[in-house]
């Protein structure tokens, strides 16, 4: 009987392995498709942009109405949905419906101009987003980011219509559009309306995730948030963002994060004013983003991966350990 048992642990423990070295290379072989098709992805973008850039907003609006629902199917089943419900979907949902619907209103346009360069371009950079080609995840983490810029750039100045407007025939100096000769209408439709819509979002949000759901967040610590992230990642790390956030003690944690996170939508919402009046600085800070983001990328491929593959092998090692143990 003793001896049965021993066999059939021995038999199970065999098969086990088997299946978790299965698993492993089917991982790897997914990792691999995935960095081919993210690297021929982003080549064929960048090929669309140099060669037909107002095909660009449509681009972006298929791969928006695509891997968003993917990513709330990947999400739910990892109970990170609730991220679904950050400013960035809500201001690329505000994209797309203009692109689609209002392609020719100005007033909207620069609402979405303000958010895409503002609050969406600069979280790319201060939160360390990083275009890693074998990671779907991390490639549309970045590009949820770094789209709506780049469709903004190419309308501001490469659209046929506006580029019309702003190069008269017959006058080789560049001129102004109509409504950015008012600094008032310009700071109007890129600073304040689009902080009235931000705040919108933010008494939405604060409803949804902290009022309607909040017994449902309590009772599953699994279930993640922005905030959730955020001050975990802070607390273990003990930076800048944690001390701040408990400027007013712990229990006001939450509305810290929501006052710091005004003042920087404020503090990037501010700058898209000088961006949106300069070819060359907008230029230039396209160049900036996608550099931010392959850095950051760099970083993770060169620095996190080879300590996560160290700590993988650690943990097979000890699993080894405890099986010979065991037997």
């Amino acid at each position: 009987m003793v001896e049965t048992k021993e066999k059939t642990k021995k038999i199970l423990s065999e098969h086990a392995d088997k299946i978790a070295k299965r698993a492993e290379e089917h991982e790897t072989f997914i990792s691999k498709v995935t960095h081919l098709l993210g690297v021929l992805g982003f080549g064929a973008f960048c090929f669309i942009l140099g060669a037909r850039p107002q095909d660009i907003p449509y681009v972006y609006c298929l791969f928006y109405v695509t891997f968003v629902p993917l990513r709330w199917i990947y999400y739910r089943y990892k109970k990170w949905h609730y991220y679904l419900l950050d400013f960035c979907y809500y201001a690329n949902t505000i994209f797309v419906i203009t692109i689609l619907f209002y392609p020719r209103n100005e007033k909207l346009f620069m609402v979405c101009f303000s958010f895409a360069e503002g609050p969406l371009a600069w979280a790319l950079i201060v939160w360390r987003c990083s275009l890693v080609f074998s990671s779907a995840d991390k490639i549309v983490s970045v590009f949820i980011h770094l789209l709506p810029g780049l469709v903004f750039f190419t309308i501001r100045w490469w659209d046929p219509v506006y580029f019309g407007a702003m190069h008269p025939e017959g006058n080789d100096r560049r001129a102004s559009w109509p409504y950015a000769e008012s600094k008032s209408y310009l700071w109007t439709w890129l600073f304040f309306v689009p902080l009235i819509t931000y705040t919108l979002w933010q008494i939405l949000y604060f409803l949804i995730v902290d009022v309607l759901r909040r017994q449902r967040l309590l009772r599953d610590p699994e279930v993640m948030t922005s905030y959730r992230e955020l001050s975990k990642k802070a607390q273990k790390a003990n930076n800048l963002w944690w001390r701040l956030s408990g400027l007013l003690g712990d229990q006001n944690r939450l509305l810290m994060y929501i006052l710091l996170q005004a003042v920087f939508t404020m503090a990037t919402t501010a700058l898209t004013v000088p961006i949106f009046l300069s070819y060359e600085l907008h230029a230039v800070f396209q160049v900036l983003k996608i550099s931010a983001s392959i850095w950051n990328g760099g970083n993770f491929l060169v620095e996190v991966m080879p300590r996560q593959a160290i700590l993988k092998e650690e943990k097979k090692k000890k699993k080894s350990v405890v099986t010979v143990q065991s037997e």
